[in-house]
């Protein structure tokens, strides 16, 4: 009788749904980077959820460039966008925590306290959109056809995982090698899962555009290659009553319309032609939308608030470029960009400058390094700039003429002093003659605007910057095997960093194509710093461990700082209805939903004032 009764409060433990242990371990609903999760056992719905959301109607979206596959897992092709919807992750995210998952293709997640190893037991009544069930079978061809034939970032990702094995038949476990990586088994739970008996006959490594067979809230329905794609939702889908779903996925169609640039689509916009649009341009919103349906209430423009990082944009140099490769090369060409002119004269002063690849959050690194970062830092002394540990970063800071020729001036030096002298008005190498010039590549025109003035204050310093913008494919091309001179682009940034910035800085991804170490960085302090957020044991240590990586960045001058705004930038035709709460994350466009007291209103209207042959 008392070991019945122990075994029962094993089993009831914690407040966790589960029924069976492995190992000893107990079997629970989800699980956290560091402490405990958000939502117990048994929750019905996220907060930021609207469980009582109409499903039906349809949201008509936009997208720049081009696709000819739906294979999004490879290297090739352009991959369409959305796709994804199509298919489920064995545990899903929430928008207002740092790191958790939660079950959705797994019922129960089960990690030790040393976090050596997960498993996931999959839910009964997981299907494919076939009526097949998923299986552990399924868990093991995706993680192992990722790691041998998918993008190279799955290779950094799991890089740690030792092997995957089938315990029992609803039952899967990733075994990790020695080391400490406590965000492993969250990431893990991070993957997509595709159906081994579909791909059996078909090449994963070619493109495609035979719609594939997912597991998801939605199938594919329609499309035109490069043109329009429209999603449909699965009306029999095993998953919606899960609580991580539970308020999400409620349109009944997702269109997705591309456009060949971001002006065009946004004449396209404000004629009707799509519903919804995420603005980018500070200069479209504060100019771009002096209609008349803005006015009188047609279309809604709304700043959504968020806490999230905003990670790092910039001009960023490609260092496997023998003129980027010294550091003075790369410090010298940030003083002649002129953020301050830029955000008033350009950008209607809607940005903050950024200076942190973390900026927006905790894990930004301010002020001196403490001792928490010193721990990290100084046993690498020898191998950071020295400034590391004895100046505040911070870009140099212009603001038009008067101060703009100090920062010329400081750069000059710099570049005398790396080698590049000015002969005839031209900077050119002291040994070779050679000219300092680069392209800087673009994949929108609308940047043109930002990168041209800059260009202008170079041509001060005798350096010659020319612009190329090229179509989406060949950026895309370009991009994965590191043809350019200098681009604009985002670092992406969580608040829980991990195993992704292997991808972004580690040595290892520096030279493999189709990777995200865009920089070309090859520095073995930032790998061994790289590691330290790994193996973070709490949330003090990543963050002072993600601090000091961040002063290591900042400092290697990798990238020229552009803005940031801690606010999303929304305009959309007046039929859809939100959620009353906004995650931490910022706004969650899966959770809106169509209103029927607004949709058939602004047909009528649009009909009217908006389409009508006379106007």
């Amino acid at each position: 009788m008392k070991t019945l009764l122990i075994l029962f409060l094993i089993f009831a433990w914690s407040g966790n749904s589960f029924s069976t242990t492995l190992d000893g371990v107990v079997g629970r609903h989800a699980i956290a980077m560091h402490g405990e999760v958000k939502y117990p056992a048994g929750f019905k719905h996220f907060d930021y959820a609207n469980p009582d959301a109409l499903k039906g109607g349809s949201i008509h979206m936009h997208s720049i460039g081009t696709f000819d596959s739906f294979n999004g897992f490879i290297v090739k092709g352009n991959p369409a966008n959305d796709v994804g919807l199509i298919y489920n992750s064995l545990a899903a995210s929430s928008a207002d925590e740092a790191l958790s998952q939660y079950g959705e293709l797994a019922e129960e997640i089960y990690m030790p306290e040393d976090r050596s190893w997960v498993a996931f037991k999959l839910r009964n009544d997981a299907r494919w959109h076939d009526g097949r069930k998923l299986s552990v079978d399924d868990v093991i061809w995706t993680f192992n056809t990722l790691l041998k034939d998918g993008l190279p970032f799955y290779r950094f990702y799991y890089g740690n995982v030792q092997e995957v094995i089938k315990v029992d038949d609803d039952i899967v476990r990733f075994n990790f090698k020695p080391g400490e990586n406590h965000e492993l088994p969250l990431i893990i739970g991070q993957l997509v899962v595709l159906p081994q008996h579909y791909w059996a006959d078909r090449d994963f490594t070619k493109t495609t555009l035979e719609p594939p067979l997912g597991s998801g809230p939605y199938r594919v329905a329609t499309f035109e290659p490069g043109r329009s794609l429209t999603l449909e939702q699965v009306q029999d889908y095993w998953g919606e009553d899960l609580a991580v779903h539970k308020g999400q996925f409620n349109f009944g169609e997702i269109r997705i319309d591309y456009y060949r640039d971001s002006d065009i689509a946004l004449e396209a916009f404000k004629s009707g032609e799509y519903d919804y649009r995420r603005e980018q341009s500070a200069k479209n919103w504060a100019t771009g939308y002096d209609v008349p349906a803005v006015k009188n209430g047609l279309i809604v423009k709304r700043k959504f608030d968020h806490n999230r990082t905003a990670g790092m944009q910039g001009f960023v140099y490609n260092s496997r470029r023998k003129i980027f490769s010294d550091i003075r090369v790369r410090q010298a060409l940030t003083y002649a960009f002129d953020f301050e002119w830029s955000n008033q004269n350009l950008f209607y002063n809607q940005y903050a400058r950024s200076r942190s690849y973390f900026d927006n959050s905790e894990l930004s690194a301010t002020g001196l390094p403490g001792n928490d970062e010193l721990k990290f830092l100084e046993p690498l002394k020898d191998l950071l700039p020295a400034e590391v540990f004895t100046t505040v970063y911070e870009p140099p800071k212009g603001g038009g003429p008067r101060p703009m020729r100090g920062n010329l001036r400081t750069a000059s030096k710099l570049l005398s002093e790396a080698g590049w002298i000015i002969r005839d008005g031209k900077r050119v190498n002291k040994e070779t003659d050679k000219p300092l010039t680069f392209e800087v590549m673009l994949a929108s025109p609308s940047w043109e605007r930002t990168v041209l003035p800059y260009g202008r204050n170079l041509e001060k310093l005798g350096v010659e910057l020319t612009v190329r913008t090229v179509d989406t494919s060949q950026y895309r091309q370009r991009l994965d095997t590191y043809d350019f001179d200098m681009i604009v682009h985002v670092f992406g940034q969580s608040l829980s960093p991990g195993n992704e910035q292997r991808s972004f800085w580690g040595s290892e991804s520096a030279d493999l194509e189709g990777g995200r170490n865009y920089i070309g960085i090859n520095d073995p302090a930032i790998d061994a710093l790289i590691e330290h957020v790994i193996e973070a044991q709490d949330r003090s240590e990543l963050v002072a461990a993600t601090r000091a990586l961040d002063r290591a960045l900042q400092w290697g001058h990798w990238v020229i700082p552009h803005w940031h705004a801690t606010y999303d930038r929304v305009a959309y035709w007046n039929k859809f209805s939100q959620p009353a709460i906004t995650p931490s994350s910022g706004f969650q466009l899966l959770y809106w939903w169509v209103d029927p007291a607004k949709a058939p209103a602004l047909d009528n209207r649009l009909e009217s004032e908006v389409r009508s042959p006379d106007r």
